[in-house]
C-alpha cells in the first residue's frame, strides 16, 4: 500500500517538521509513503472571494498532478471518523482495488470543489479549529495509528 500525502504549503516550525519526520519514519514499516508539498498561491492581505477562488483553482491544477488511487480530501464539511473507522477505511481501500490512498490538505482557504468532488471520502478531523500546519502532524499520527490498529499493534489503546 502507498500512502500519498498532498499538502499546500511548507512547514515552517522545526518542531512540526520533526514530528512529521518521526511519523513518516514509523510509517515506513507499513507502507510506501509519498509527500508532495505544493506552493500556496500568494493572496493579498484582504483577498476577495474571486481572488480566493482563483487561487484554489490554481492549487487544484497542481494537486491533480499527484492525486491517485483512493482520494481523501480533508475538509471541514467532511465526515468525521474514529481512529478504528479510519483504519478500516484504509484497509478496505486495498480490498477494493486501490493500491494508493491519497490524503489532501489544502491551504488555509480550503480545497477547490473540483478536488473535493474527485474524492471517494471527504474527511474532517474535528468540528474544532486547529492551526493549519498542525493538521499535517495530526493526520500522519492518525494514519500511523490506523496501521497499528490493522496490525494489532499496542500503540492504539
Amino acid at each position: 500500500m502507498t500512502i500519498n500525502l498532498i499538502v499546500i504549503g511548507k512547514l515552517k516550525e522545526d518542531y512540526l517538521r520533526s514530528a512529521c519526520a518521526e511519523y513518516i519514519k514509523r510509517l515506513g514499516r507499513y507502507c510506501t509513503f509519498e509527500l508532495h508539498e505544493l506552493d500556496e498561491c500568494r493572496l493579498s492581505d484582504n483577498p476577495s472571494d474571486k481572488e480566493i477562488a482563483s487561487a484554489l483553482k490554481k492549487e487544484a491544477e497542481q494537486i491533480k498532478k499527484y492525486a491517485k488511487g483512493m482520494i481523501i480530501p480533508m475538509c471541514i464539511e467532511g465526515k468525521q471518523l474514529s481512529s478504528i473507522e479510519l483504519s478500516e477505511t484504509i484497509s478496505e481501500a486495498g480490498v477494493n482495488g486501490f493500491s494508493t490512498v491519497t490524503f489532501i490538505i489544502g491551504s488555509s482557504f480550503g480545497i477547490d470543489s473540483e478536488i473535493k468532488s474527485m474524492g471517494q471520502l471527504r474527511l474532517s478531523m474535528s468540528k474544532m479549529t486547529f492551526p493549519h500546519q498542525l493538521a499535517r502532524v495530526m493526520l500522519l499520527e492518525q494514519i500511523y495509528r490506523a496501521f497499528q490498529i490493522a496490525g494489532g499493534g499496542k500503540y492504539h489503546k
